[in-house]
């Protein structure tokens, strides 16, 4: 061991979080329909499964682009020994077209801008070696993605500061849970470079909205500081309000000639919006041009292959495809996601409204043995172990009240998530009345306990983190 580096030895990746442990769980014991049927259903995983079709019929009408071919004649040769890092141009104007369709068209991206990285993981870390030091912090509203203590923090040294927010307002951000985070991470002596956000939320599957934005851009301007905006489930909006990215905010309210022009950052993915998360396409977007000639020089570590990019270069181009795909995609997580709510509700639990994404978050407060985060740690080990379902704990997305789960609903088919459904009715229906009445008993010390929750919930892992600082 003496003999590694800190960084191979320390315990630092998250990979210990409960988010992580029930994937572990899962690949253990996974449910097949023939083969296990009584195994444990991946509820965990935010992949979009529920439009290959459409993406198989494309490949299967366009040979060419699968067979590495232009005009009939074979490119394997040039596509085999390109590597330049600044990405093949005709993937980056189509990823740059894609994007703004998925906008909209309201607003339009620059290719000379657009930064190519091996998925959004490599694009955050990028984005966190660009812009802070180790040991600067960040600003994330909870709750958040749990692999951004990895993404963020893991390689770079960079601290996450959470900007908590409450179910009061549907964890909607305030002005006063910014400035709350920005005071406690000054008194950690903790230099704040930044505010990352997920629009739509991962987990919560909600958009944020134009005040928020605005709000946001307000802050960052006023402090002198950065904004990362993680945009890859934008084209996964499938009900109202609809999508607004933080560009049309800047435009609208005539940024473009301030220094905030400059200071506001877009991640994007493939991974979400067109199910390839295997492909590995991510992207940065900045307006500065020093931060994208930086990001550029780092995407040697994570590059995406000439090939992938020749393939989604010609599907992107395509848009009648395009376009055909995104509605319909739309509107079959719009029917999906009315399957889980209507499942989850015929069993007595509710869900956060949600317009976005590819779960659900979801409300078990009333499950709860007692109002703290371990009794919400053994409702999910029941969840996952007795009834077979792996779901994530709110506690390993940072949220500060214990009794919220994120679902997901896009990565099996109806019938594998119908018996999702059935298995947790007939697990709420076996849970005993008293367990609910418990739980209502403990409400009134849930304000003067708050605090002591909050400092056990944002520890990387449950043993560990406190030793890691």
């Amino acid at each position: 061991m003496k003999l590694l580096s800190e960084k191979a030895t320390c315990n630092s990746h998250g990979q210990d979080s409960s988010y992580f442990l029930g994937w572990q769980e899962y690949e253990k014991n996974p449910y097949d329909e023939i083969q296990n049927p009584k195994g444990i259903i991946q509820m965990g995983l935010a992949e979009n499964q529920l439009s290959f079709d459409l993406l198989e019929s494309w490949l299967a009408q366009n040979p060419d682009a699968a067979g590495f071919k232009r005009n009939g004649e074979s490119i394997f040769r040039e596509l085999a020994l390109f590597q330049d890092y600044h990405g093949l141009p005709a993937f980056k104007n189509a990823m740059t077209k894609f994007m703004s369709e998925i906008r909209g068209n309201r607003v339009s991206f620059d290719s000379n801008n657009l930064v190519l990285t091996a998925g959004a993981t490599s694009a955050n870390e990028t984005l966190m070696f660009c812009l802070a030091n180790q040991g600067d912090a960040f600003l994330l509203p909870t709750p958040y993605y749990p692999g951004f203590d990895r993404d963020l923090k893991w390689r770079t040294g960079a601290e996450i500061v959470p900007i908590h927010c409450s179910s009061s307002n549907g964890f909607r951000i305030t002005e006063s849970a910014l400035e709350e985070a920005y005071l406690d991470a000054k008194k950690r002596n903790l230099k704040v470079k930044g505010v990352l956000v997920t629009n739509p939320s991962n987990p919560l599957g909600t958009t944020l909205n134009r005040n928020e934005l605005e709000l946001l851009l307000t802050f960052i301007d006023e402090k002198g500081i950065h904004l990362i905006s993680d945009e890859i489930y934008s084209g996964t909006v499938f009900n109202s309000p609809g999508f607004v990215s933080v560009m049309e905010v800047l435009i609208e309210k005539n940024y473009m000639k301030t220094q905030v022009w400059e200071r506001v950052h877009i991640v994007y993915s493939l991974s979400k919006d067109l199910g390839l998360p295997g492909f590995r396409i991510g992207a940065i977007y900045s307006n500065d041009e020093m931060v994208v000639s930086a990001a550029t020089k780092m995407s040697s570590f994570g590059l995406v292959s000439s090939q992938t990019q020749y393939l989604l270069s010609c599907m992107l181009s395509d848009k009648k495809f395009t376009k055909k795909y995104i509605s319909e995609n739309q509107k079959r997580l719009k029917k999906r996601h009315a399957m889980l709510v209507k499942g989850l509700k015929s069993a007595g639990i509710n869900c956060l409204e949600s317009n976005a994404g590819l779960f659900c978050w979801v409300d078990m407060r009333h499950l709860l043995s007692s109002n703290n985060f371990d009794a919400e740690m053994d409702l999910w080990k029941k969840i996952v172990y007795d009834v077979g379902l792996n779901i994530s704990p709110g506690s390993s997305c940072h949220c500060t009240e214990p009794g919220w789960f994120r679902v997901c609903f896009a990565n099996m088919s109806e019938d594998t998530l119908d018996l999702a459904m059935r298995r947790i009715k007939d697990f709420v229906e076996s849970t005993t009345p008293n367990t609910i009445n418990h739980h209502n008993q403990q409400q009134s010390n849930a304000n003067s306990k708050k605090k002591s929750f909050s400092k056990w919930v944002f520890r990387l892992s449950f043993n560990d983190r406190q030793r890691e600082r």
